[in-house]
């Protein structure tokens, strides 16, 4: 899963303008008849939500060349676009600022334009000048570098300190396969699983990197995280209940989400208490229902157990996503 990449794109370069005189029997003096060059083909971007990844961007595009202009008046052919697809979700940056953020299938970007024709000489056809022997070269495509930056589209996310369990769940959920070990930052790169339900629909849920204290100014690898549950619809918030006060973690990620982007820990959320097949964890968890007034789903990703009400109030979650979104007259995000 590529999340970053740069990239230089050159528009094509336009055509040279012809230069040329109409010539036929009985009619020496024809006047000039070179055609204007094509223009350059443009270099575009284009969400699909097909490609879930960065990996298949290659460093380099450019757009097609314009043809040159031929004689009796007749223009060179513009050059074809190149069209590059970048995943739902994909940012495109120039020296640090945004310059287009592409949310839907279908939308575009021109990275880069393409050069102009040049002119032929019958372009410069005056009463002055009824010969002319100007003609212009064609234009250099516009030239660009660009960084690409995809903030995952899942729609769920699921949120939690290292070694909570995430990965686990996600491989028991799904036919994802995150690394799973018994150390800190096993994950190192967000994976996105597919839940798959009986009629046919598919939840789209991200492991997200585990957060530290301080993830919002960016120790560890915050920022890097924090920026892919902000595309999340729901999140899932991940919790140890084999640890003492397992809520003290849930109010601190609640904390860096919210340090992070306003309004972020407001979103449709459940708590999953993991590692229930331990004996700590059975103690720990009604003092966490005493402690917090989000729901709670106590399973555990190891052995299995209570998996089927996890995937049944996920799809809850999702069906409610999806009627917010047609409420509004949007197109709610299929995988």
């Amino acid at each position: 899963f590529v999340d970053h990449r740069k990239v230089r794109v050159i528009g094509g370069q336009g055509g040279g303008g012809g230069h040329s005189f109409y010539s036929e029997p009985r009619k020496q003096f024809g006047g000039p008849d070179g055609g204007n060059g094509g223009d350059g083909g443009h270099v575009i971007f284009k969400a699909d939500q097909q490609i879930k990844s960065l990996s298949s961007i290659l460093p380099f595009y450019q757009g097609f060349h314009g043809e040159r202009g031929g004689s009796k008046n007749c223009y060179g052919a513009n050059g074809a676009y190149v069209y590059v697809k970048v995943p739902v979700g994909t940012l495109v940056k120039e020296d640090g600022k945004i310059v287009a953020d592409l949310t839907r299938h279908g939308e575009e970007y021109v990275a880069a334009y393409g050069g102009a024709g040049g002119k032929g000489n019958r372009f410069f056809l005056s009463n002055d000048n009824r010969a002319p022997t100007l003609f212009t070269p064609g234009e250099p495509g516009q030239e660009r570098v660009l960084h690409l930056e995809l903030k995952t589209t899942a729609h769920a996310g699921l949120v939690g300190f290292p070694n909570a369990g995430k990965s686990s769940l996600l491989r028991a959920i799904s036919n994802a396969k995150p690394a799973v070990a018994a150390y800190p930052f096993t994950t190192l790169n967000p994976h996105v699983g597919i839940v798959h339900y009986q009629d046919y629909e598919q939840v789209a849920v991200a492991d997200i990197p585990g957060l530290i204290r301080g993830a919002h100014q960016n120790r560890g690898l915050g920022m890097a995280f924090l920026r892919h549950i902000e595309r999340c619809h729901f999140l899932l918030y991940v919790v140890d209940l084999s640890v003492s006060q397992p809520w003290i973690q849930l109010q601190d990620l609640k904390y860096e989400l919210e340090q992070y982007k306003k309004g972020l820990s407001q979103r449709p959320c459940v708590v999953i208490g993991n590692k229930i097949d331990l004996a700590q964890s059975r103690i720990n968890l009604p003092l966490l229902k005493e402690q917090i007034d989000d729901r709670v789903i106590a399973l555990s990703a190891l052995t299995g157990n209570n998996l089927e009400e996890l995937l049944l109030h996920l799809r809850e979650l999702y069906d409610s996503y999806v009627k917010t979104e047609q409420s509004r007259g949007q197109s709610p995000v299929k995988w």
